[in-house]
């Protein structure tokens, strides 16, 4: 068999498309929730005219446009591959995920691309009910995006609405069941409540960051980091109860997926135990090490201690997912939402004894928690596509079938090349999005500069157009 550096063409693939899709998922994830939040600052600033929520969206506005700019990016490269490492599966099941691919550009991108300047470059351009409509339609486009999205991966999680034609490719026959397929609703609250954590603990981070450093009394750090534990306490259980749901919708539709997650190797028809901890060894087909809670598992998937669980010993070993893989990054999501819970949990303790602001070990782990959303949504993918696995389409194609006639030192070339460059590229637009946030939010903060140029809204002042010109009004506040 032809390798590179130990692996075939079909895991080199899968390598690649895992460290794309890895590296992508971050952006949209962080842009979804900002977007949303920086149209929440604007209406509140034009609500309450408190100058705080304005110098909060000029600050955030300056990272959701490179956050955004670098998610389109790393999302255009990362489509590409479909052809070029997965054309057998963009050929078989092309007249399905085509459409509804199509459908996210044409209604999501769209709309964010025809708004997107307007809520950067506009607030002094056009009016504030515009300026206002274009923050809205930017955070819907984001959300739209999403659902196109998560509808393709889960008609591929759940496959239905289809037919096989005689050259085998798959065929849409009602396209309501391929849209709202039985996980796609489950999928889409996980992963959009996922993004607005994530957004929640970046922003609680930054303003434990500021908080540390002596910024006590900066309008903007105790507005951001006040929002952001609001959040928390408040979507960190809902999200706890949509995983759950989520996971029993995954035990009717992909039971395999489950028992990995779980770590079930033998069936339990007495009730199933949860494993806190274990060593999967899938060629043993044990859990070696196991900690667990007798029957806890059964109580959560069956809601009764003595429910019959299967275990993979119901599944032929070429049909189960890699165990380790799906075992432990189920446990670091898990973990890192009961970690989060703790946050918004504390942070309420802290708000009620009015010390929000004076509770330094808050600060600290607030900060340590800060990239928490990431790894977690991260873990969250892994879980999900690995689990999949040995199938691209569930139960319909499998992935070593669905990948393109390539040579493994052609596939291995190319992940070495992107992985050399998404280093580069995003490692130096992740650096300045840092220095963005190393300084505290200021009175008149700067917006996105824009060059002066004709004003078409009548009534500017010229304060505004001072504003546009990059000079500030008030002087900047340490």
């Amino acid at each position: 068999m032809d390798t590179f550096l130990g692996f075939d063409a079909v895991m080199l693939a899968r390598m690649q498309f895992g460290f794309t899709v890895a590296f992508h998922f971050i952006f949209p994830a962080v842009s979804i929730g900002l977007a949303s939040f920086l149209a929440v600052l604007n209406g509140l600033f034009l609500w309450t005219k408190d100058e705080a929520y304005l110098r909060l969206f000029k600050y955030w506005l300056k990272i959701f446009a490179i956050t955004f700019a670098m998610g389109v990016v790393s999302g255009i490269t990362m489509s590409y591959q479909f052809g070029t490492n997965w054309s057998v599966f963009s050929d078989i099941a092309g007249p399905v995920i085509g459409p509804l691919m199509a459908y996210e550009v044409l209604t999501a991108f769209f709309l964010e691309a025809g708004f997107l300047g307007i809520m950067i470059f506009g607030r002094d351009k056009v009016g504030p009910g515009l300026h206002m409509f274009a923050c809205l339609m930017v955070a819907v486009g984001t959300a739209i995006s999403a659902t196109w999205i998560l509808s393709v991966n889960s008609w591929m999680q759940t496959p239905q609405g289809f037919a096989v034609a005689e050259n085998g490719q798959f065929v849409p026959e009602d396209w309501w069941a391929i849209i709202f397929n039985p996980s796609f609703p489950y999928r889409l609250a996980h992963t959009l409540t996922a993004a607005y954590l994530t957004t929640a603990f970046i922003v609680g981070g930054v303003g434990a960051w500021h908080l540390l450093r002596g910024q006590h009394e900066n309008p903007g750090v105790r507005t951001m980091f006040s929002m952001a534990m609001w959040m928390a306490a408040i979507v960190a259980p809902v999200q706890i109860f949509l995983g759950d749901a989520h996971g029993l919708n995954t035990l009717e539709h992909q039971p395999a997926k489950v028992m990995a997650m779980e770590g079930h190797f033998e069936s339990h028809p007495d009730g199933a135990p949860l494993y806190l901890f274990g060593i999967p060894d899938q060629e043993a087909q044990e859990l070696k090490y196991a900690v667990g809670i007798p029957k806890l598992s059964s109580l959560i998937l069956k809601h009764h201690l003595d429910a019959p669980l299967d275990g993979l010993d119901t599944i032929p070993r070429d049909e189960q997912p890699p165990v380790a893989v799906v075992f432990w990054s189920f446990r670091v999501m898990v973990g890192i939402g009961f970690a989060m819970l703790g946050i918004g949990i504390w942070s309420l303790w802290a708000r009620f004894r009015k010390r929000l602001f004076e509770a330094p070990w808050l600060h600290r782990a607030a900060l340590v928690m800060g990239p928490s959303g990431l790894v977690a949504v991260i873990a969250g993918w892994i879980t999900t596509e690995v689990g999949r696995q040995p199938y691209v389409v569930y139960g319909a194609l499998r992935t070593a079938e669905a990948h393109s006639p390539l040579g493994a030192s052609a596939v291995g070339a190319s992940l070495i090349a992107f992985v050399v460059i998404y280093f580069v590229i995003f490692g130096a637009g992740v650096a300045y999005i840092l220095k963005l946030m190393h300084h505290a939010p200021a009175l008149g903060e700067r917006g996105v500069r824009v060059e002066p140029g004709p004003i078409r809204t009548a009534g500017v002042t010229p304060q505004n157009q001072m504003r546009e010109s990059g000079h500030d009004i008030a002087p900047e506040t340490p």
